[in-house]
């Protein structure tokens, strides 16, 4: 008869993302927590923390279908993100409060590929003007999640998993991780308010090359 303890199953490995070296600050430093920040989506664009406390909320206007505008709790415009029909990898454009002007850009965000089969976006500040992208999102191994990542490295900012869950890392400006959530989650049908999550982050790609292709 075997005597002793059985032998203990193996704790499977965690994958670990080196911390954020210093902070990332894009809209504001107003929006920096020291700790990580969870924040949940609904349907109408209502971003709300871990207790249902209202922290943004994502509107748009009848006569500006293209344009979303990221709102505080308090109704004031942060951001307002236009995107750019007949370009090559469907531009985004973010710009702070209603301001239109170039003086006024936040970022860009754009499809690294023309083609591809899982999503990934470039992000680049308004001040850059080079090739080389600040940020990126990529496509986890579900249709329901992605990570931002610091340029081409893997220094994680942020993680959105299934129904319009955010984990935002410490030191990370989430205002502008809910900006990049907005590109990520609009869709395809501009003056729709239906649950993108119903099509996961496939709806990035049929955005860009649906209204790119037929505007």
């Amino acid at each position: 008869m075997a005597t002793g303890q059985a032998p203990r199953n193996p704790i499977p490995a965690m994958r670990t993302y080196p911390p954020v070296e210093h902070p990332v600050v894009v809209i504001g430093p107003q929006y920096l927590a020291q700790y990580a920040v969870d924040l949940a989506v609904n349907r109408d664009f209502k971003v709300s923390d871990i207790n249902g406390t209202l922290i943004f909320e994502v509107k748009s206007k009848l006569l500006s279908p293209r344009r979303r505008f990221l709102k505080d709790a308090a109704g004031n415009t942060l951001v307002n993100l236009r995107h750019k029909i007949n370009t090559m990898h469907g531009r985004w454009e973010a710009f702070r409060g209603e301001s239109e002007e170039q003086s006024d850009l936040i970022f860009t965000a754009k499809k690294s590929k023309m083609f591809q089969f899982k999503t990934e976006l470039d992000v680049f500040l308004g001040n850059n003007k080079g090739e080389v992208p600040d940020f990126k999102v990529k496509e986890g191994n579900s249709e329901s999640s992605c990570s931002i990542l610091v340029g081409d490295s893997n220094t994680m900012l942020a993680q959105v998993h299934g129904r319009h869950t955010l984990a935002i890392m410490p030191n990370v400006d989430y205002a502008f991780i809910v900006a990049l959530v907005v590109v990520i989650l609009n869709g395809n049908n501009a003056d729709d308010h239906t649950d993108a999550a119903n099509t996961g982050l496939k709806v990035v790609n049929a955005f860009i090359e649906g209204i790119g292709s037929s505007a």
